[in-house]
């Protein structure tokens, strides 16, 4: 009879089996944290704190939130003080032209001062007095009053040139008359009568500047120069008026 020799790694296999099949177990138990009794350590230690990790990534934006409903309004402000004056700004570029207006009213046209008169003789076959103002009597136009038919005299109230011309009728003797400014003769004329039937006529005119009082007047010559006649058909006249005046234009002489 032949005895069959095992060998020593023939007896160790089914206790390394049941060594691995009770370490599985055991793993098992460990990790689902349900080891029994013979197999639970004690517990260990707590461990270090481990150090802070570095930061994370920035988050992403979050979405804008939804826009709330408006809020009551306010009460007004207290009116705060003027503020300073700014600086003067540049000048603008002129505007287009604007539209042509309405025609206005028609103004008052400006009037040149005024003055002059014209007055004869009353009819009378008597000579004037010799060195006294003729006095021409009957006014024919004297609208600004100027001259004096009491007197015979002009007196100025508008400065400026005037002229004066005497138209006398001369019969039954010779004429000479003067026109004086101011008492002065400033002009003389003379008529001779040589007893002709019937009159004769002597004219004579000056040009005199004025100022305001003065005055002007005709007056015969002394002696038998006193011819100065004056009938119905027959006048002598002494008339005056202002050629220019040194005031200017003005309604207050219309």
């Amino acid at each position: 009879m032949m005895l069959k020799c095992r060998s020593p790694g023939a007896k160790m296999r089914p206790i390394t089996l049941l060594l691995l099949m009770g370490l599985v177990t055991c793993t098992r138990l460990i990790e689902d944290n349900k080891i029994p009794g013979p197999c639970s350590g004690q517990p260990g230690f707590p461990g270090i704190p481990g150090s802070h990790g570095s930061p994370g990534l920035p988050g992403r934006d979050g979405r804008d939130g939804r826009d709330a409903s408006p809020g009551l309004p306010g009460d007004k402000g207290d009116t705060g003080e003027p503020g300073m004056t700014g600086p003067r700004g540049d000048t603008g570029s002129s505007g287009a032209d604007g539209a042509k207006g309405e025609k206005g009213l028609a103004g008052q046209c400006p009037v040149s001062p005024r003055s002059a008169f014209s007055a004869k003789r009353t009819d009378t076959r008597s000579p004037p007095a010799a060195d006294q103002p003729i006095v021409f009597d009957q006014v024919l136009i004297n609208e600004q009053g100027h001259y004096d038919e009491k007197t015979g005299k002009f007196m100025c109230e508008v400065p400026g040139v005037y002229y004066f011309a005497v138209h006398a009728t001369v019969y039954r003797s010779s004429l000479q008359f003067d026109l004086l400014k101011n008492g002065k003769p400033v002009a003389s004329f003379f008529q001779f009568y040589g007893n002709w039937p019937k009159p004769s006529a002597l004219s004579g005119g000056v040009l005199l500047r004025l100022e305001p009082e003065d005055e002007a007047w005709v007056q015969v010559g002394v002696g038998d120069y006193s011819g100065l006649y004056a009938s119905i058909k027959t006048d002598s006249t002494f008339n005056g008026f202002l050629v220019y005046s040194d005031w200017p234009s003005s309604h207050v002489f219309a």
